[in-house]
């Protein structure tokens, strides 16, 4: 359910009390270079959690798996005690050995994660928790009820409220409703990349959150002549008018942009007061039919 609030609104989970700003803040740029180790500067990275919050973010993305365990220990250092109206989400199904990225999906490997995700940002149990699936960036259509499986325990332990998916597909999906209720999807979409559609509009029906990834591009930031129009006609940036776009796009969208940058995170939160008019919304819908 959405209502109308700043931060392009709010949303309601499916069958929760749970209810958070459609703009959220994504912490993984908190980590040093390559999502890994420290960053260079943590005053500036507390900074920018603390201001994120006071500009009205009440939903941060993070992973205990980002640097890995720096991001979850800079929030904690930030923000800890937690605001009660405030929704922390993680990831577990992937691990960091030398700055590489590997699947972590059996049970021990998503106990421990749980409980390093507890442990780092001080908390006794965690609001969502996405199981993170994959190959990397893209899903792969296995079964994926033994961990989805070891998730419904942990719920029912009382270790987690709420359990999303990230880079899945709507079967995986589908197999995932019948163990155990799925709030949220997470996976990569943007203005350029827009092979979920069909799945955003499925997942809207259902009143379930898609959260994309990558919003911006991620590690190739969004380029289009079409972007770059849009932005200069409307006295904005091609950033800022493609986050809009997103919150324009469907009402289920939560959008967790992430930044080490006050400035950028202000720029960013903009994009909720930036109105499209139709035609150029036409437009912009036209560089995902050309991607």
């Amino acid at each position: 359910m959405v209502t109308t609030n700043t931060l392009g609104g709010t949303f309601t989970f499916p069958d929760t009390d749970l209810t958070v700003k459609r703009m959220g803040y994504g912490a993984m740029q908190l980590a040093g270079p390559h999502v890994t180790g420290p960053p260079k500067d943590k005053d500036a990275a507390i900074s920018v959690l603390r201001t994120a919050l006071e500009r009205g973010v009440d939903h941060i993305d993070t992973s205990d798996f980002y640097g890995p365990h720096v991001t979850n220990q800079i929030i904690k250092d930030a923000l800890h005690p937690y605001a009660d109206d405030l929704t922390i989400v993680t990831k577990l199904g992937a691990r960091r050995e030398d700055s590489k990225w590997l699947v972590a999906l059996s049970r021990q490997e998503l106990i421990d994660g749980l409980h390093d995700n507890l442990r780092n940002l001080g908390l006794e149990r965690m609001n969502v928790v996405n199981l993170r699936v994959g190959p990397p960036l893209s899903p792969a259509d296995a079964s994926i009820e033994e961990p989805m499986t070891v998730l419904a325990e942990l719920q029912q332990q009382g270790l987690i409220e709420h359990i999303g998916l990230s880079t899945v597909t709507a079967r995986q999906i589908e197999e995932g409703q019948k163990i155990a209720p799925v709030v949220c999807v997470q996976n990569e979409y943007n203005i350029a990349k827009r092979a979920d559609d069909a799945l955003i509009a499925s997942l809207a029906k259902q009143g379930i959150a898609y959260v994309p990834y990558f919003p911006l591009g991620g590690f190739t930031p969004l380029q289009a002549s079409a972007l770059d129009e849009v932005a200069k006609e409307l006295g904005s940036t091609p950033m800022i008018v493609a986050l809009a776009w997103l919150l324009g796009h469907s009402p289920n969208l939560l959008l967790i942009p992430g930044t080490s940058s006050v400035k950028h995170l202000e720029e960013n939160l903009s994009a909720a007061e930036l109105v499209l008019p139709k035609e150029m919304v036409e437009k912009l819908d036209a560089i995902g039919a050309a991607a």
